[in-house]
C-alpha cells in the first residue's frame, strides 16, 4: 500500500488541486464563494468546470454526476459522459461551468410529501462549493443541493446549509458583544462515529428478511451473546482487520478522515471513528463511508449491516454526533479553558445549548426518529427516548455555583494511583464520561448518542444547528440592548440555569428511576417515532423554522409526510416479508421434522416393540402445538395488515402499524423462535444467530 500522506485526498479536487490547476484569478474568486458565501460569476465556473474535467481525465474518470442526497436518506446520481460529438464523427471530452453549476434530475420520482406530482417532473440540482468534488468509480461526483421546480428542498443537504447559515449569523452577534470582530464566520463541527455488523455474504444471501428489511425478524438467541463482553476492543480478526484496512484506503482516498476503529460491545459488531470536519462536508463524507463501507465488505465475502437492530437481543447500531462550534480563527467556542467559571463567553454558549435542548426535547427527540432506531433506544445499549444532558460533575458544580451565587472552587487534578511504580504518571480528567446519556458534554464538544446507525446525519444537525441559532438569537436581543453587559450577562446565564437545570441529568439514564424521574421534572417521554413526529408541525416549531429560514412551512408539512409513510412502508415490509418467510419456509421446515420423528416413532414401535417412543410423541406434540399457533400468528399478522388499506389517515395509519401490526408481528416471531429451539439443525430453513454471529 502507498504512503497514506500519498492517497490521502488523491481522489478530491480539493484546494491544494485547485491552487495548482486554476488561475490565481479564478482561485481566490472561488475561495471568496465557499468561504464567504459570495455567488460565483459563470466565465469563473466555466474556468473551473475546465481543470476539473481535465484532472477527473487524467485520473481515469470518463463520467460526471450531480452527487446529492434526496429525501430517501441515501445518495442519489445520474451519470452523464464528458463526450460531445465532432462534425467528423469523432468526439472530445467536454465539461462547461454550466453543467458544473445545475443539473436536472427528475423531481417527481424521490419523496417530496407533496411538494411535487407525479406530472411534475422538473427538479434541479445545484453546485456546493463549500464541498469537494471527487472521483468514485471513474465518476466525477459533484456535491449538490437538490430543490424542485419552485425552489422548495428536497433534499437534506439544502437545510443543513441554511441552518448552518442561522447559526453563523447568531454566533457573529454574540462573539461581536465579547469585542470579537476578527472572527468573521463561525461553522458547526462534527465527527460521526459509525457502528454496524459484519456477516458472511453466503450467510446473508440465504436470509430473506436480511436482504429485504436490513434485519432478522425471526432468531432465537444463541447459546452465547455478548454476556461476557469478549468481544468490545479485543483483538479484531484477520479477515476483519483487512475488510478494515482496505476500507480506510478507500476512504483516504476521498479525503475522509478515517482515525479509529474497533470491536464494538455485540459480536460481529464493530464502529469507525473520523476526526470532525464542518458539518455540510462531515455528512457528506458520512454517506460515502457508509456506501463504500457495504462495496468494502462485499469484496471480503461479507456484508456490512447498517440497520439500527439487526439482531434481537444484542446491543444494536448507533451514530454518535459530536457537535461543536468552531471559529474561522480556529477558536472552539465549547472549549472551556482552564477555568470555565471565568470564562464567560463559553458559559454563554453553554447555556444557550442548554436552553436549546430543554425547550426542544421534541426536536431532538423526531430528528433521530425512524421505525429502525425504535427498536434500539432504550434496548441498554442506548440512550431512552428522553432527552437529557450530561455535564459532569466539574461543570455542574460551576453551573450550581453561578445559579447560587457562591464562590466557585476550582478542583485539582489528581495524578492516577495505580498502584504498580513501574507504570508512567498521569493526571485524571477532572469528570468521568457517562455512555448512557443521550446528549453529553465531552470536553469542548457534545455527544448526541441518539442518531441510528443508518441515518444521514444531516437531520440531527439541522435541528442542533436551528435550536441553538434561536438561543443565541434571544440572548443578543437581550444582551445588544443591554446597559449595564457585565450585569446583564451574568443574571441571564444564572436565569438560563435556574429554568432549563432540569434537563441535566448526570446519573444512569438506563434506570427504571430516572423514568420516574424525569417525569416529575416535566420532561418528554416519547418512545416511538409514531408519538414523536406529530411535534415537528407544532406551531411553536413551524415559527421556529421559518424565522430562522431553514424551512418553510410546506417543507416541514412535506417533510412530516415522508417520514411517516416512510414509517408504514418500513412496516409493512417487514410484515410482508414475515410472512413469506413463515408461509414457504418456517412451516413446510418445522413440518418436515414433524413427520420424520413420527415415522421414526412408528418404526421404533414396530422394529423394538418395548422401546418407548413418549420422547418422540412428546416432542411431537410439542411442535404440532406450536405450529398451530403459529399459524394462527400469521393469520392474525395477515389480517392486521389487510385493514391498513382502510386507513386513510396517513397519521392513523402509522399509529395503527405501531400498535396492531408490530405487535403481530412480535407474537408471531416468539413462536417461530420457540420452535427453532426445539427443530433438528439441518431442517432449520436459514442461518441461525450462532450462524450469522460468530462465524467469521
Amino acid at each position: 500500500m502507498k504512503d497514506v500522506s500519498e492517497i490521502f485526498g488523491s481522489m478530491v479536487f480539493n484546494d491544494k488541486v485547485m491552487s495548482e490547476r486554476l488561475p490565481k484569478d479564478v482561485y481566490k474568486a472561488l475561495k471568496r464563494t465557499i468561504e464567504a458565501g459570495k455567488s460565483l460569476d459563470r466565465k469563473i465556473a466555466d474556468v473551473v468546470a475546465c481543470a476539473m474535467k481535465d484532472w477527473a481525465l487524467e485520473k481515469g474518470a470518463t463520467h460526471y454526476t450531480h452527487w446529492f442526497q434526496p429525501m430517501t436518506g441515501i445518495t442519489a446520481e445520474k451519470h452523464d459522459s464528458f463526450i460531445s460529438p465532432k462534425s467528423d464523427g469523432t468526439v472530445i471530452m467536454e465539461f462547461s461551468g454550466k453543467e458544473l453549476i445545475q443539473g436536472e434530475p427528475d423531481a417527481s420520482s424521490f419523496p417530496s410529501g407533496g411538494l411535487r406530482a407525479t406530472f411534475e417532473a422538473r427538479g434541479y440540482t445545484a453546485w456546493d462549493p463549500t464541498s469537494y468534488a471527487f472521483i468514485k468509480d471513474d465518476t466525477l461526483c459533484i456535491p449538490t443541493a437538490f430543490c424542485s421546480f419552485g425552489g422548495q428542498a428536497l433534499d437534506k443537504k439544502t437545510p443543513l446549509l441554511r441552518s448552518m447559515e442561522a447559526i453563523n449569523k447568531q454566533s457573529l452577534r454574540i462573539l461581536r458583544l465579547f469585542g470579537n470582530y476578527d472572527i468573521k464566520s463561525v461553522t458547526t463541527t462534527v465527527g460521526p462515529e459509525q457502528e454496524y455488523f459484519l456477516i458472511d455474504k453466503e450467510l446473508y444471501e440465504k436470509r430473506k428478511d436480511l436482504i429485504f428489511c436490513g434485519r432478522t425478524l425471526f432468531g432465537a438467541r444463541p447459546p452465547k451473546g455478548q454476556e461476557l463482553e469478549d468481544h468490545y476492543f479485543c483483538a479484531i480478526k484477520p479477515r476483519v482487520k483487512a475488510f478494515m484496512a482496505e476500507l480506510d484506503n478507500e476512504l483516504w482516498k476521498l479525503g475522509i478522515l478515517a482515525k479509529t476503529e474497533h470491536n464494538e460491545v455485540a459480536p460481529a459488531q464493530h464502529e469507525l471513528a473520523p476526526i470532525y470536519t464542518t458539518t455540510n462536508i462531515a455528512a457528506d463524507h458520512n454517506q460515502l463511508t457508509m456506501e463504500i463501507m457495504k462495496k468494502v465488505a462485499l469484496r471480503h465475502g461479507l456484508v456490512c449491516l447498517l440497520h439500527e437492530k439487526p439482531f434481537a437481543g444484542v446491543n444494536g447500531n448507533g451514530k454518535h454526533n459530536n457537535w461543536s462550534l468552531k471559529t474561522d480563527t480556529g477558536v472552539n467556542l465549547l472549549e472551556p479553558g482552564d477555568s470555565p467559571s471565568e470564562n464567560a463567553q463559553f458559559l454563554l454558549f453553554l447555556t444557550a445549548v442548554i436552553k436549546a435542548v430543554d425547550e426542544y426535547q421534541d426536536l431532538i427527540r423526531l430528528s433521530v426518529a425512524t421505525a429502525g432506531n425504535d427498536h434500539r433506544l432504550g434496548a441498554h445499549e442506548a440512550p431512552p427516548a428522553i432527552v437529557s444532558m450530561f455535564m459532569g460533575d466539574d461543570l455542574l458544580s460551576v453551573l450550581e455555583a453561578i445559579e447560587s451565587g457562591s464562590a466557585y472552587v476550582q478542583k485539582n487534578k489528581q495524578e492516577m494511583q495505580i498502584g504498580v511504580h513501574v507504570l508512567p504518571r498521569f493526571f485524571r480528567d477532572t469528570t468521568d464520561r457517562n455512555r448512557t446519556s443521550p446528549f453529553a458534554f465531552t470536553g469542548n464538544k457534545f455527544e448526541f448518542r441518539m442518531p441510528g446507525s443508518s441515518l444521514s446525519v444531516s437531520g440531527p444537525n439541522i435541528i442542533l444547528n436551528t435550536i441553538v441559532a434561536e438561543q443565541l438569537s434571544l440572548f443578543a436581543d437581550i444582551l445588544e440592548s443591554s446597559d449595564n453587559f457585565q450585569t446583564d450577562l451574568l443574571n441571564l446565564i444564572r436565569n438560563t440555569i435556574t429554568q432549563h437545570k432540569r434537563i441535566i441529568f448526570n446519573g444512569n439514564n438506563y434506570s427504571e428511576e430516572w423514568v420516574k424521574e424525569a417525569e416529575k421534572r416535566g420532561l418528554l417521554n416519547l418512545p416511538s417515532t409514531v408519538d414523536a413526529l406529530p411535534y415537528f408541525v407544532s406551531d411553536k416549531n413551524i415559527r421556529l423554522f421559518e424565522k430562522h429560514k431553514v424551512f418553510s412551512e410546506q417543507e416541514i408539512r412535506s417533510r412530516y409526510e415522508i417520514l411517516l409513510e416512510n414509517y408504514c412502508k418500513v412496516i409493512n415490509i417487514e410484515a410482508l416479508t414475515m410472512l413469506d418467510i413463515a408461509r414457504k419456509e418456517i412451516f413446510p421446515a418445522v413440518m418436515s421434522y414433524i413427520r420424520d420423528l413420527s415415522q421414526t416413532a412408528i418404526l421404533k414401535s414396530q422394529l423394538i416393540p418395548d422401546i418407548s417412543c413418549d420422547m418422540e410423541k412428546t416432542l411431537v406434540d410439542k411442535l404440532s402445538a406450536l405450529c398451530a399457533s403459529f399459524y394462527n400468528k400469521t393469520e392474525m399478522l395477515s389480517n392486521a395488515l389487510l385493514n391498513t388499506k382502510s386507513q386513510t389517515d396517513l397519521y392513523k395509519c402509522a399509529k395503527y402499524y405501531k400498535e396492531t401490526v408490530l405487535a403481530a408481528m412480535r407474537e408471531t416471531r416468539a413462536v417461530a423462535d420457540e420452535m427453532e429451539l426445539l427443530t433438528d439443525k439441518k431442517y432449520w430453513p436459514f442461518p441461525t444467530f450462532s450462524d450469522l454471529l460468530f462465524k467469521i
